[in-house]
């Protein structure tokens, strides 16, 4: 055998053994390879669907999960796709120590994330009126769903939402991420073990109703796709900045579009899909709602109130300044939760441990954590979608008893109202034939 031939041979057997070691290292067992370490099949791919001001916060609480990557955002403003899209990569370069690192794809069209196999789950953090499109059109695609809160611009598209989720067999979680925060699992579970008595009542600070469209038309800025902004809203609208605002507007709020009945529900709907959560939760009516909405002739000359069959619910319309809470009202005292507090009378009443013995809620001490569990165990998340529909719901229904100034009898079983057909057409609203979804 010549010297060259036995050369080649040695490269040739080397190869192979270099080759063989490394598929063993492959499928070697993860334990194998140090505690803390997530091999690349275990993470979940995800996607995010709207990168505006809100967005930023999500990925955040994604991207410091250890078992996810985030791997594609999407958006009709380029400015805010773009921003995400650094925001991503750049935390990625940080941790992984690869300047440069973009791994992060940038999608005008939504649908695009969605046809994509190697996503596992998408969080929608688009306007309100895109919610229910997106969220169905992602439990089609086999997507996991993450929506943020108010679920629903009505009450059919949230209906339509959760029969998506369930005929595909979809984990969904609602953004009401209060849920995972420790004072409100300890008002929830104070009240539902009787540490206040029998609740008479239940008060929600939240805000005003919703408004109807009065903005001039603005001139469009650039990078802008207005029409796929509008999306499946058959009621076309001009451009205003405060509903869409470019980069330097948006530094100085929160864009308004919360507050036109064509996009959002106004303060019932944003800051009431958090407060009126805590209430139906506390209450234990996380699958019904009310039976009676009594409103206000005018909203300055009142609240509107919701009666249940065991108690009433009062919406308080905030006077400005205030801070938002859900307060109970028992036969042995109150209780008062907001954000980072819980006020009591007596006051030793907040400072009770709950007993292993005390009847307990869903645990989960972060809403993002909880999902991606959810996720592997297909379990329904701590703000399944089924909840979140009947929380928005609640807020659907108090904003159609303040537009018609009517009081209103609610059937929560057939998610209709009885004998008022004005009311009932404000169910639903006429979408785009694009856009259409099952159920809408």
């Amino acid at each position: 055998m010549s010297e060259k031939t036995n050369s080649k041979n040695q490269s040739r057997r080397k190869f192979l053994r270099d080759a063989s070691f490394a598929s063993a290292f492959f499928i070697v067992p993860r334990h194998v390879l140090g505690r803390g370490f997530t091999a690349p099949s275990d993470k979940k791919n995800l996607a995010i669907i709207g990168c505006g001001k809100q967005s930023s916060g999500l990925a955040n609480a994604f991207l410091n999960l250890p078992n996810v990557q985030m791997v594609a955002a999407s958006d009709v403003f380029d400015f805010k796709m773009k921003r995400l899209q650094t925001q991503v990569n750049q935390y990625y370069a940080n941790t992984l120590n690869k300047p440069g690192y973009n791994s992060c794809k940038g999608h005008k069209d939504f649908r695009e994330i969605l046809a994509d196999k190697s996503v596992d789950a998408v969080i929608i953090a688009s306007p309100d009126h895109w919610h229910a499109v997106m969220s169905v059109k992602a439990c089609e695609a086999g997507k996991d769903v993450y929506c943020e809160k108010p679920l629903a611009l009505t009450v059919a598209e949230g209906r339509a939402m959760v029969n998506a989720a369930r005929k595909y067999k979809r984990v969904f979680q609602t953004g009401s991420m209060q849920r995972s925060w420790p004072e409100f699992r300890q008002a929830v579970e104070l009240v539902r073990n009787g540490y206040i008595g029998d609740i008479s009542n239940v008060v929600v600070n939240i805000g005003p109703p919703v408004q109807e469209f009065d903005l001039p038309e603005q001139p469009l800025p650039a990078g802008l796709d207005w029409n796929a902004w509008l999306g499946p809203n058959e009621v076309q609208r001009p451009y205003h900045q405060d509903l869409a605002p470019d980069e330097s507007y948006e530094k100085k709020i929160w864009p308004y579009w919360r507050k036109y009945a064509d996009f959002g529900g106004g303060m019932i709907t944003d800051w009431g899909a958090h407060m009126f959560d805590i209430a139906q939760w506390g209450m234990n009516t996380d699958e019904t709602g009310p039976l009676q909405l009594f409103a206000p002739i005018a909203p300055e000359m009142g609240n509107l109130i919701l009666k249940y069959p065991r108690f009433t619910m009062m919406h308080s319309l905030q006077s400005p300044g205030s801070t938002q809470y859900c307060r109970f009202n028992g036969s042995k005292g109150s209780l008062t939760v907001q954000r980072g507090k819980i006020i009591t009378d007596p006051v030793h009443i907040k400072d009770i441990k709950i007993l292993d013995s005390d009847s307990r809620v869903y645990f989960s001490d972060n809403h993002y954590a909880d999902f991606i569990k959810c996720i592997d165990s297909r379990a329904k998340p701590i703000c399944d979608v089924e909840i979140g529909h009947r929380t928005s719901t609640v807020c659907n229904i108090t904003n159609i008893a303040y537009t018609l100034r009517q009081d209103l009898n609610w059937d929560a079983e057939k998610e209709m109202f009885v004998d008022n057909e004005a009311a009932n057409r404000m169910l639903t609203r006429r979408l785009k034939k694009e856009w259409q979804v099952a159920g809408v």
